[in-house]
């Protein structure tokens, strides 16, 4: 087999080789390469010591990215390449880190460490293909196995089991039975031994891989350790006209339906993650889930704070779940307020989340497409214009008012949104004149 490796990286291997040492791409670039994907990153592995390796480019930028774990970084060409000493590892006491790690010549120790055959694979053009685990034969049959005993390995770093979550999500492959059948038996260690920065990290690749659907689907309990409000989820009959699935299914398909970015899923996960909690069944045997919006919208902020996610992920996510359930009329002021409340940023994400919970309802309110088609095309149209659509194109700053003499503060947001809603009422035209006589009058209404 032959796998075309980048001259950069080639580089870096061939000087290796010519400094008398081995070297070898491994890993993920090695599976890519062998589907016929393009690997995102390639990794290097070597027989030659972190001191060594750091010698051998001398000419070329070094950095110490984890020498003691057997790591540098090699700047070559604009490429940055993680170079790292085959290793041989001992217990994890953590389920995270080897207790020690032990340097070693033997590429197939290296490998025999990682976590699935699929990823446990190295490659030079001098030796070829190096599989002792018969990842090659795993990618041919679509599954995922680890390297060794299942238990062993999810022992050693508890997050893998997610991972094996995630190439199932990324790559349609199957998790083989004896893998799946460890991470049933010691799913709850994800939630006891794993930090919340890397599980939510494995979440987002679970989430926005081609194949989650099925994930999701056949994984709701694993998925439901670390964010255990899906669970009631499951299997929830919504008994209404407008829904054919119940919570569950209906959220796998809008996940599913929506782009494949962090923040469009993640709000179409947690969309719908207040019905249950919402469900109120009237005397006809119909289910309501009056406000369900908002309490979706609470219970994402708790597990996105939880799970540590970013403060500009969170508030765009939270956005969209809060007025996910939005029913603008087709005209410009409805219009207006809408792209108020989403903002134009959100707008497009806004509109792809209602677009797919339609298409996960029933076939009922299928005619509601069309509404959505026009519905975007007038956001766009009402964006591009810039017209007062937010605070940030009222014009009128935050600093104007306070000349007026008004502290700083609340107050000056309470008129900035005051203004923003008369503009949007037509009530007053968004220039800035007429908005700084209208910002006398509220402010003397405070004095």
């Amino acid at each position: 087999m032959k796998i075309i490796i980048p001259e950069e990286i080639k580089y870096i291997v061939s000087k290796l080789e010519a400094s008398g040492y081995k070297a070898y791409i491994v890993g993920g670039c090695v599976r890519d390469a062998i589907m016929g994907r393009e690997p995102k990153d390639y990794d290097v592995t070597t027989d030659a010591r972190p001191e060594e390796t750091t010698a051998v480019f001398s000419i070329d930028k070094v950095i110490d990215t984890g020498s003691k774990h057997g790591t540098v970084t090699v700047i070559h060409d604009g490429a940055h390449v993680e170079v790292t000493t085959f290793r041989k590892d001992s217990s994890y006491s953590d389920g995270r880190h080897p207790d020690s790690v032990t340097f070693s010549d033997n590429i197939e120790e290296d490998l025999a460490r990682r976590d699935f055959t699929i990823n446990a694979m190295a490659y030079n053009d001098a030796d070829g293909l190096i599989d002792p685990f018969g990842g090659c034969e795993d990618i041919e049959k679509k599954i995922i196995r680890t390297v060794g005993e299942a238990e062993e390995r999810f022992n050693e770093d508890s997050l893998r089991m997610l991972r094996a979550l995630r190439f199932a999500s990324e790559l349609g492959f199957e998790i083989e039975e004896k893998t799946k059948a460890a991470i049933i038996e010691r799913e709850q260690d994800i939630e006891e031994r794993v930090s919340k920065e890397r599980i939510q990290k494995e979440l987002e690749g679970i989430l926005t891989g081609d194949y989650v659907e099925g994930v999701l689907r056949e994984y709701h309990d694993v998925i439901g350790v670390v964010i255990p409000e899906v669970l009631p989820m499951v299997g929830f009959d919504q008994k209404t006209p407008y829904h054919i699935y119940d919570v569950w299914e209906h959220t796998i398909r809008v996940v599913s339906g929506s782009p494949a970015n962090p923040v469009s899923r993640f709000s179409a996960l947690f969309h719908d993650i207040g019905k249950p909690p919402s469900f109120i069944q009237g005397e006809d045997g119909v289910g309501h889930f009056f406000g369900h919006p908002e309490v979706s919208y609470e219970m994402a902020e708790r597990i996105m704070r939880r799970l540590r996610f970013d403060n500009a992920t969170r508030e765009d996510v939270l956005t969209i779940v809060r007025w996910h359930d939005l029913r603008p009329e087709f005209n410009e002021k409805s219009m207006r307020r809408t792209i108020m409340k989403v903002t134009p940023d959100l707008f497009d994400k806004w509109v792809a989340i209602t677009r797919a919970d339609n298409r996960a309802q029933s076939p009922t309110v299928a005619d509601r497409m069309d509404k959505i088609a026009a519905i975007e095309e007038m956001g766009h149209r009402l964006i591009e214009e810039e017209g007062a659509l937010s605070l940030k194109t009222l014009n009128i700053k935050g600093g104007d008012i306070i000349a007026l003499g008004i502290s700083e503060g609340p107050k000056v947001g309470e008129i900035m949104k005051e203004l923003l809603e008369e503009v949007l009422e037509e009530k007053i035209p968004n220039e800035h004149e007429a908005l700084m006589e209208r910002a006398k009058e509220i402010s003397n209404s405070f004095r």
